[in-house]
């Protein structure tokens, strides 16, 4: 049975005499079969608790793995990196876009190495990169329902697993190869091995959250560290044992953390410059640059050196990434993709510290609850207010939190529905939500329109029926508990069906259906841009393209202040094509096509399809094209050199041969300068050069465009369909 929670009012139960509170640890009892505990799971389980939990899991993993193969290689730039990692190990420690080691991504290597070993086992296809991404999924699915059951009941488990799966932003990115995917997972861990450290007071588990902190920083950086100010507090005020052994545990922690990421920062900070690739995104060919710079302090204040814009905004503000402010994560620009159950785990979230406010110190029910939501709402805090680079799916790290919320704090009201307190509690929340569903529901009003009337009736009804029945009949607040629950999910399931039935590629993707986000329209590129596509994308060779409901902005509007492009659209129909037009780029750099060519980018080679001149997505290469790179290739270091990471990423997977992307992801990294790039050309290591790049936009040395123009001026031009090229081997007489 369920420990009950008792009234705010009642005295605090004295600890168990050998065991702490929490329940089902297992102290005592006796021991099963490992293959018995799997399946039957604890002993005091009721029996259908670990086949519902095994069975939900099960769902889960086929529901994220259908349709898997329609987003392709989803995010070229990091399959790029994925498929070099699995050519050269050094190219898979270091993170290299390219198997010869031009350039790394500017994220460091963690969320790749899965995939590239994945790519070595299995070979390269859509399937080999996407699937260890579903499998992370259905591990912090597996880990979120481990955290909640151990002190709450299997259905509270079971609701949170539910919610988090149901989110469209979760369906999305454990379905892509960003490294958001590994990040969330490791901060849901984070969590767990907290939180099993506050019952007992043992220091292996603070030792292992720092671990967990460790990786998910050699994944993204400094945003695992978000929620480390609030899960210490906590531990240091409310763990077990004396405060100064507690302390002693978070300096523990912290020297695992530093150990667990900083061994590869200190590995390629003394691994010689000259023999190791290029720092992506950095200026200044340093990781600790990067970390602190593009990907640290720059993404709070929007001075991100070589980035396409950011800044412009900050508090309460607007930003070219999106209007700042206390209300962003509800917006018509990021609503769609993670609040259907945010008020929900916000309202629930005050419930359950009221319920447990006056237990015991070491209470871990109430640690449960700070736990997880002061790891919401410091990663809320700094979504909403960050200046800089912002894509709405960054907001996945949210969904652990918040589904861990939903589950705890139902379950606590469900159990102290007797008082009208807690079932008035419990009926306003599932109206809340039904209502805010009707909302987001509304913003796409063409899709499914009449869900948002039976979700907003249903479940203000249902709250009603829980307000008035939960403490007189319990079959009554179980009926109405079970039309509130249909009603609160109904929303984010008919958004995440919508988005396991899509493929979607590009730099920045979004969930949901046309239109469920207005920052870039279909992609959420910035100033209305779009950087993603749904339907299709570059495919692995032999594999069919899903059209139909492909959208890609590849037009580029005048820059409102200039900086970033304004408003631009493409529409693109069932066949794939899309019709283009044309804009000003920003800095003065002349006019790009936003879409040329016949096919699902837009592109048919070498210009880049996609917003921003090939900066969001690569080119789709023709098979001339093609059957050009890869002539004579491995007589030579790469088979050619592209500016930006996803035009040269796009011939790279086409050919399988390495292939330099000048200038990194913006095409602004100062590497290789002309001079190194001259010097690549003269000893023969370089065959082509693929013209109608970027040139450089984010700024930074302008090295790129510096390069482009002593092609252009030295070398003939070659073109193959649309695609241009110069033959680095054969100079103008």
């Amino acid at each position: 049975m369920t420990q009950p929670h008792l009234p705010a009012d009642a005295p605090a139960l004295p600890p168990p005499p050998a065991a702490s509170a929490v329940q089902g640890q297992g102290h005592g009892r006796p021991k099963q079969p490992p293959l018995t505990r799997v399946w039957r799971g604890r002993s005091d389980d009721p029996r259908w608790a670990r086949p519902a939990f095994l069975g939900l899991l099960l769902v889960v993993a086929l529901a994220y793995l259908w349709n898997l193969s329609a987003s392709g290689y989803a995010n070229s730039f990091y399959s790029a990196a994925v498929q070099a990692g699995s050519q050269s190990w050094k190219a898979m420690f270091f993170g290299s876009l390219d198997s010869a080691n031009a350039i790394t991504v500017d994220k460091p290597p963690a969320s790749l190495w899965p995939m590239a070993l994945s790519v070595r086992i299995f070979g390269l296809s859509s399937w080999a990169i996407l699937v260890p991404q579903v499998l992370m999924g259905v591990a912090t699915a597996g880990v979120l329902y481990a955290a909640v059951r151990r002190r709450f009941s299997a259905a509270a488990g079971l609701l949170t697993v539910a919610a988090f799966a149901l989110t469209p932003v979760a369906a999305l990115m454990f379905r892509f190869n960003n490294p958001d995917a590994l990040l969330a997972l490791l901060m849901t861990v984070t969590v767990y091995c907290v939180l099993r450290g506050m019952e007992n007071g043992r220091t292996k588990w603070l030792v292992w959250a720092g671990v967990a902190v460790g990786l998910a920083f050699l994944a993204k950086t400094l945003q695992a560290f978000l929620i480390l100010p609030p899960l210490a507090v906590l531990y240091a005020v409310f763990a077990p044992g004396r405060p100064l052994k507690r302390i002693g545990q978070l300096l523990l922690s912290g020297l695992a953390m530093v150990v667990a990421g900083g061994w590869w920062v200190a590995v390629v900070e003394l691994w010689p410059a000259s023999s190791r690739p290029y720092i992506g995104g950095s200026q200044n060919n340093s990781f600790l640059e990067l970390t602190f710079g593009y990907n640290g302090l720059g993404r709070i204040n929007g001075e991100e050196t070589g980035s396409v814009g950011g800044g412009g905004g900050g508090m309460g503000g607007g930003s070219q990434w999106g209007e700042t402010g206390i209300d962003r994560m509800f917006n018509s620009e990021i609503g769609s993709q993670i609040s259907w159950l945010l008020p929900a785990a916000l309202l629930l979230l005050v419930a359950g510290v009221v319920v447990t406010w006056k237990a015991r110190r070491t209470d871990t029910a109430r640690a449960a609850f700070l736990a997880w939501g002061g790891s919401l709402l410091m990663t809320m805090v700094v979504f909403s207010f960050m200046a800089g680079i912002f894509h709405q799916y960054y907001t996945v790290a949210l969904a652990p939190y918040a589904a861990a919320l939903v589950g705890m704090g139902a379950s606590v009201l469900w159990e102290e529905r007797a008082r009208f307190t807690a079932s008035a509690a419990l009926g306003v929340t599932v109206a809340v939500t039904a209502v805010w569903s009707y909302v987001l529901l509304n913003r796409t009003p063409d899709y499914v329109p009449w869900l948002r009337w039976v979700i907003l009736v249903g479940g203000v009804a249902a709250g009603l029926g829980i307000a008035v029945a939960g403490r007189l009949n319990r079959q009554l607040a179980l009926g109405a508990a079970g039309v509130g629950l249909v009603a609160a999910l109904a929303g984010p399931t008919a958004y995440t069906i919508s988005t396991l039935d899509t493929g979607h590629s590009g730099s920045i993707v979004t969930a949901g259906p046309a239109g469920a986000s207005t920052m870039g329209g279909r992609g959420g590129g910035p100033g209305g841009g779009e950087g993603g596509m749904r339907g299709g994308g570059m495919q692995p060779p032999g594999q069919g393209r899903q059209g139909g409901q492909g959208q890609q902005a590849g037009g580029m509007g005048q820059p409102p202040t200039g900086g970033m492009p304004g408003q631009g659209q493409n529409q693109g129909t069932g066949n794939g094509k899309q019709q283009g037009g044309t804009g000003t780029l920003p800095g003065g750099t002349g006019t790009m096509p936003g879409g040329a060519g016949m096919g699902e980018r837009g592109f048919a080679g070498g210009m880049g399809g996609g917003g921003m001149g090939g900066l969001l997505n690569g080119a789709q290469v023709s098979a001339k094209a093609k059957a050009l790179v890869e002539k004579n290739a491995d007589d030579y270091t790469w088979a050619a050199a592209a500016i930006g990471s996803q035009n040269a990423a796009s011939y790279q997977l086409s050919t399988g041969k390495p292939v330099m992307a000048i200038g990194g992801f913006n095409g602004s990294d100062p590497s290789p300068t002309l001079a190194q790039f001259k010097s690549y050309v003269e000893d023969g290591k370089i065959h082509y050069f693929i013209g109608g790049g970027m040139g450089g936009m984010g700024g930074g040395s302008g090295s790129a465009s510096k390069i482009q123009s002593w092609v252009e001026k030295n070398y003939t031009k070659v073109t193959v369909g649309s695609a241009t090229f110069y033959d680095l081997t054969q100079p103008k007489s």
